[in-house]
């Protein structure tokens, strides 16, 4: 039972007054946000909504702008890649025309300094760099030239040209996550976009005997291939026919060597796990602390080169006057890396509409998901000023009844 007193209700009449002005204050305070879950306990059910919807919307917006990077990556891409068309069929142009038996040497020669150039802009297309500074065609290597030119004086002509393109190497590509779970890559590398040839490399080495000693892996491709201790040659080949990467193994039956080739015009990328010495042991690669770039032993013997290489021997061959070769091989090398560069356009365009789809269906999905965020958390401020309004009259109220109530007298200043 509470004791009544004359201080009883002072104190009752404090107490409802701090809760008016408690709940005056929270008013205004989710009138000023705009947002009335200021604090979590004013509505634990909408609260846990809210923050779902806040996380899921931070996801979408990431997502959104995943999507905006590389469709504007595609793009840049895409110039390169029909800029290196556009130079390739240039040099198909002179092919044809120096194979027509007409010109002599010296015009030939004219034709291949042309060749010459245009294959120095192709090198500068591979090595180029995208707005953000990095390298397009290298991977996650974006600061690295996929690319080295090497120079010096072929026959039948004494000035400094374009003997060699070295392939330095480039990393896996770069993925971007666009969707929930739904990862695109945003790169073709330098060993794809500007090769020509299926590539073959064969193993001079008898593995006809050859047994696995320990358990290991390679990696072709960026695939695994698990080795199991006891595997034969056969057993490595099934392996890696069946690991899905764009190659094809088989065995040689005049060396019993492994034979690896390419599915589709690209630079076969093989290295040994960690702790493994598979592909070595094989005759396929040698030991190299740079796995991205080619690093075969020394007595493989490799087939299919890259768009360089086709434009050199084609030059080379515009030089000693060759027409019966720049008409056949000459000419076929150069359609074989238009094939390509033409293939991976289309690779390219199919990955940036992608992208767009994605991004409009982001587009779609992002306000209404602000919608039901907005629904939980938001303030009905017409329905907030009027409450404000009466809360403020009722605290106004309360406040003259409360003076009518405990008048002042002398014994409240002597307290």
């Amino acid at each position: 039972m509470r004791r009544v007193s004359s201080d009883m209700p002072n104190t009752d009449i404090q107490f409802h007054l701090r809760r008016q002005e408690d709940a005056l204050q929270n008013l205004r305070n989710q009138m000023s946000s705009q947002n009335r879950l200021n604090r979590l306990r004013d509505n634990p059910i909408a609260a846990s909504h809210a923050v779902r919807y806040q996380s899921h919307l931070a996801r979408l917006e990431r997502f959104e702008a995943n999507t905006l990077y590389a469709r504007d990556h595609f793009r840049h891409i895409d110039i390169h890649l029909q800029r290196s068309v556009d130079v390739m069929q240039r040099i198909r142009e002179l092919a044809v025309t120096g194979a027509h038996g007409i010109y002599g040497q010296d015009d030939t020669r004219h034709m291949a300094a042309e060749v010459n150039e245009l294959l120095k802009e192709l090198v500068a297309i591979s090595n180029a760099t995208g707005p953000d500074g990095h390298r397009l065609f290298s991977g996650d290597r974006v600061f690295s030239d996929p690319f080295r030119i090497v120079e010096g004086t072929i026959e039948g002509s004494g000035d400094l040209l374009v003997v060699n393109v070295e392939y330095g190497g480039s990393g896996p590509a770069r993925r971007a996550e666009i969707s929930n779970r739904t990862h695109t890559d945003l790169d073709i590398g330098g060993g794809q976009a500007f090769w020509a040839e299926r590539m073959q490399i064969f193993s001079r080495v008898d593995a006809s005997q050859w047994r696995a000693g320990e358990d290991g892996a390679f990696f072709i491709n960026g695939h695994e291939i698990p080795v199991r201790v006891g595997d034969s040659l056969p057993a490595i080949v099934a392996n890696i026919n069946e690991s899905g990467a764009s190659v094809r193994a088989s065995v040689d039956p005049l060396t019993n060597g492994l034979v690896i080739t390419g599915t589709n015009p690209h630079l076969i990328r093989m290295e040994d796990a960690q702790g493994s010495s598979t592909l070595e042991e094989l005759g396929i690669i040698s030991f190299n602390s740079d796995p991205a770039a080619p690093n075969w032993a020394p007595s493989a013997m490799v087939a299919g080169g890259s768009i360089f290489d086709m434009v050199i021997r084609l030059r080379d061959a515009m030089y000693r006057g060759d027409n019966y070769f720049i008409g056949g091989l000459g000419i076929g090398g150069i359609d074989l890396a238009l094939d390509n560069l033409r293939s991976n356009l289309t690779e390219i365009g199919s990955r940036e509409e992608r992208a767009m789809m994605t991004w409009m269906r982001l587009n779609q999905e992002i306000p209404n998901v602000t919608t039901m965020l907005a629904r939980e958390q938001a303030v009905d401020m017409v329905r907030a000023a009027t409450d404000l309004a009466h809360m403020e009259f009722a605290h106004s109220a309360t406040l003259q009844v409360a003076a009518r109530i405990i008048p002042p007298t002398l014994l409240d200043f002597l307290r």
